[in-house]
């Protein structure tokens, strides 16, 4: 029965990750569980609008809103990426590069990010991911490594 409840999973995981179909995503953040040089804690939340323009491969548009908690600046950033699903069940590899603007700060940051869907059914995901955002400005300082539950839908 666990046998052929996975392979049913990984056929419906399948068929969502096909050229032509889109992507919407909301994601959550930080809840200080990530970590950079001058915050200690934060909380994200995001945005992302995606089609797969071949099998497997997703490109997106992305939004966020940040706050880094006690005595911090609200940021925003706005950035295009792209994801590979490496396995039809749901592991992904993403890349993006995402421009964060700040009162006083403003950054390039390219970023990595590693995750799994767990279908909950023919479309909706709950997405699980590690990341890591790159900054160009000053890596020690505002470089993230961090943790984030995304809801995906495909259509």
């Amino acid at each position: 029965m666990i046998m052929l409840a996975m392979l049913t999973m990984t056929m419906v995981a399948k068929a969502q990750f096909e050229a032509g179909k889109a992507y919407v995503n909301g994601s959550l953040s930080g809840m200080d569980l990530s970590f950079s040089g001058t915050q200690q804690g934060k909380f994200d939340i995001g945005a992302m609008v995606g089609y797969f323009v071949e099998d497997q491969w997703l490109i997106d548009v992305q939004a966020g809103l940040h706050h880094p908690g006690k005595g911090g600046k609200a940021t925003t950033t706005a950035g295009v990426g792209g994801r590979y699903y490496v396995l039809d069940n749901g592991l992904f590899l993403g890349a993006n590069c995402k421009l964060l603007f700040s009162p006083g700060h403003n950054d390039v940051m390219p970023g990595i990010e590693l995750g799994y869907c767990f279908f909950l059914n023919d479309k909706l995901t709950v997405e699980p991911s590690v990341y890591y955002d790159q900054s160009l400005r000053k890596h020690s300082d505002y470089s993230t490594v961090g943790l984030k539950v995304s809801v995906g839908v495909y259509f």
